[in-house]
């Protein structure tokens, strides 16, 4: 792919993210991704490329949107940390005192905190889901309420693949004044105060042309990547019968990755996974928490809780590796390292996609792509963009 269908640009010293980008695309890595970096509260690295659709004739443009799976729960819970800040909950107290309901099959005793750890034994909805529950939320909320854990709440952590952005919006929807959902929250208070464009719930006043189609491998194809995937986690995915296979099952519609190409899907509010956006936004969002929050009104005991160090990563009942979670987001964990110190936060996203907030180093990073990747849990495309960044970082070469 020639230079002709990569663009953007970086400031001085960050040279090497971008040699980095090319060679991804060069080496027939990529179909259309971007990448980008803010410092200081100020964008120094701002890439675009390659193509937005399968078939190569469209190119990826500055403002195409593109989806980015699981990366969307680390939106999500700065929505979360904002609500946080201005009080609207505690992380230590107890998730039925604002929603009374979800009191059921002894969940009385979970706290906020347990549940945006994955600690609240919830990765799970055995009930079916199909759209029309997705988009009527009085409806899923009995649904959610009604669910039994699938461990003892405390006990463990295992991975809440899909349902921990539907429990984030139903606790929200309780403690905020305008009973707004978190895709509602999100645009109201923290899309708007930075500017961004990013969505959990993609508007029908959103032409398609801006948004990349997500390029998925058959499954067929899917199998002979296997081997990329952590083996335990590997076997568990393919067997239906585990409580992993099972967490990825429910919604039906979502067992196949491209229905997010599907505008009925996008329009949902499906804040664990279909959060789309420009990429910039991503790294705009997690740049104004690394230097404080204070465009989002962000307290200092909201960001003490965000940059604590987590537990040592134990052993996830879901994805069978160590791992660690606070507060939603991912923290440094052994086989996804990232930031400066164990102050970091981010998330990462299927395919690849992943952003953070690195406090030291006062940078958030974002990256995605439309043709997804197979490893787990991030992508060697982005390691390469972010052990670039790592050495601009530890260099002191740029500002």
């Amino acid at each position: 792919m020639g230079d002709d269908l990569i663009a953007g640009d970086v400031a001085e010293g960050y040279g090497g993210v971008a040699d980095a980008f090319r060679r991804n695309f060069a080496k027939g890595r990529e179909l259309g991704a971007a990448c980008a970096v803010y410092r200081d509260g100020r964008k120094v690295v701002d890439l675009w490329g390659g193509y937005r659709d399968a078939k190569r004739s469209r190119p990826w443009q500055q403002d195409t949107l593109v989806t980015v799976f699981s990366t969307t729960k680390g939106m999500a819970s700065i929505a979360m940390a904002v609500a946080h800040s201005r009080k609207l909950f505690e992380l230590d107290e107890r998730v039925a005192i604002y929603w009374p309901e979800f009191a059921q099959h002894g969940k009385d005793r979970i706290t906020v905190r347990q549940l945006l750890s994955h600690e609240a034994g919830l990765p799970v909805i055995d009930v079916p889901v199909d759209l029309a529950m997705l988009a009527d939320p009085d409806a899923f909320g009995r649904v959610l309420a009604a669910q039994a854990p699938k461990w003892e709440p405390g006990a463990a952590h295992g991975y809440h693949g899909q349902s921990l952005g539907w429990y984030e919006s139903q606790l929200l929807r309780r403690v905020d004044p305008q009973h707004r959902t978190i895709g509602g929250f999100f645009a109201d208070e923290v899309a708007r105060p930075l500017g961004i464009e990013f969505y959990i719930g993609v508007p029908d006043d959103i032409p398609a042309d801006r948004l990349a189609f997500i390029q998925a491998a058959r499954p067929i194809a899917a199998l002979l990547h296997m081997h990329e995937m952590p083996i335990r986690l590997a076997l568990a995915v393919a067997n239906p019968r585990t409580l992993t296979g099972r967490v990825f099952m429910n919604p039906k519609i979502l067992r196949t990755t491209g229905s997010v190409n599907r505008r009925d899907v996008l329009r949902l509010e499906l804040p664990s996974v279909t959060g789309t956006g420009d990429v910039r936004s991503i790294a705009r969002a997690y740049g104004s928490l690394a230097t404080g929050g204070a465009e989002l009104g962000l307290q200092q005991a909201t960001i003490d809780e965000l940059e604590h160090a987590a537990a040592p990563a134990t052993r996830d009942r879901i994805l069978k590796v160590d791992t660690a979670f606070s507060f939603g987001f991912m923290k440094p964990f052994p086989i996804l390292p990232f930031g400066s110190s164990p102050r970091a936060y981010g998330h990462t996203g299927l395919g690849g996609s992943f952003g953070f907030a690195d406090p030291d180093a006062k940078l958030g990073y974002a990256y995605a792509m439309n043709r997804l990747g197979f490893s787990v849990p991030t992508d060697p495309r982005e390691v390469e963009l972010r052990q670039a960044l790592d050495r601009v970082v530890g260099s002191g070469a740029a500002r």
